[in-house]
């Protein structure tokens, strides 16, 4: 499974022992549902109930054609086997894994995997792998935790439990959060996995979410963690080529194969120079726009 083979611009979040929240998701066009089993499943007996509703969801079909990956508890929460050995079925794509402080703990979650893959008879990488970035060790260890494992296909920050670790302050204008959103794009694409960025908590706040979604794009992200369904048109928005970035970078691939043909060394539009990153990006672009058409992911 390759990286630009992935759409991954909307992943939201759902309580998976909520049935009325449940049967929401299924309705939403989210690139991905996140079936929480973890922070938003409270108290602690309604774990086996979310566990039970998603396999439930799943055997009825409910959620076909969308992607799905639980959130599942961390390894020290005693609850991480029993998550992940009951929702190791066909229909669900991966998990997300909360908590990651380094490498090491990626490489567990890999194996651990790979075990009930190889004991239910599933062919052995088959369950992919977000790790969510949600403490200062996690931050400084991007990069180890990227390449932990080949499972891992993106990460996405988790901010409020950032802060939280940090002993710091989200502030309004969001800059406490700007150095660790630069350092996870920056480690993502370094190993060549997806930056999924944090939530936007305040979800009635579509003003601020844009703000927000314009840094994220700037900053190198290509999707967003989100809370509500209310969020996901103007995610899309902002992750996906426009009609203009679309054309141009037609444009461009034409004018490249035109000039190779002519044996030009270069070809320059709107007085610019059409460089080999330039070339990269339009084909990014066109494949991402290929990819929305089809409605695939993962």
């Amino acid at each position: 499974m390759e990286v630009n083979d992935l759409l991954l611009r909307s992943l939201m979040f759902v309580p998976s022992h909520n049935e009325k929240l449940m049967d929401s998701a299924a309705k939403s066009n989210a690139d991905v549902l996140l079936l929480d089993v973890e922070d938003s499943v409270q108290p602690f007996n309604n774990k086996q109930i979310a566990r039970d509703t998603i396999l439930k969801y799943i055997q009825a079909n409910t959620f076909k054609n969308k992607r799905i990956f639980p959130r599942v508890n961390d390894r020290e929460s005693g609850e991480l086997l029993k998550d992940v050995f009951q929702l190791t079925v066909d229909g669900i794509n991966g998990f997300m894994y909360p908590k990651a402080k380094r490498g090491e703990d990626i490489y567990f979650f890999d194996k651990l995997l790979e075990t009930i893959e190889y004991e239910k008879g599933i062919p052995v990488g088959t369950f992919k792998i977000i790790p969510l970035i949600e403490t200062a060790s996690a931050v400084m260890n991007v990069q180890e935790i990227c390449t932990a494992s080949p499972r891992v296909i993106a990460i996405a920050y988790g901010s409020e439990d950032f802060v939280t670790d940090l002993e710091g302050i989200h502030d309004l204008e969001h800059q406490s959060l700007f150095t660790p959103r630069a350092m996870i794009a920056m480690g993502a694409r370094a190993a060549g996995v997806i930056p999924i960025d944090t939530v936007h908590v305040r979800v009635h706040d579509l003003e601020d979410l844009e703000k927000n979604l314009k840094i994220s794009k700037n900053l190198g992200f290509e999707g967003m963690l989100v809370l509500n369904p209310k969020e996901i048109p103007l995610v899309h928005q902002y992750y996906s080529p426009t009609k203009q970035e679309v054309e141009d970078a037609k444009a461009m691939l034409s004018m490249a194969d035109q000039a190779k043909k002519e044996g030009e060394g270069v070809a320059i539009i709107n007085g610019k120079f059409i460089g080999p990153p330039m070339i990269k990006a339009a084909k990014k672009t066109l494949i991402k726009e290929s990819l929305i058409n089809r409605g695939k992911g993962v």
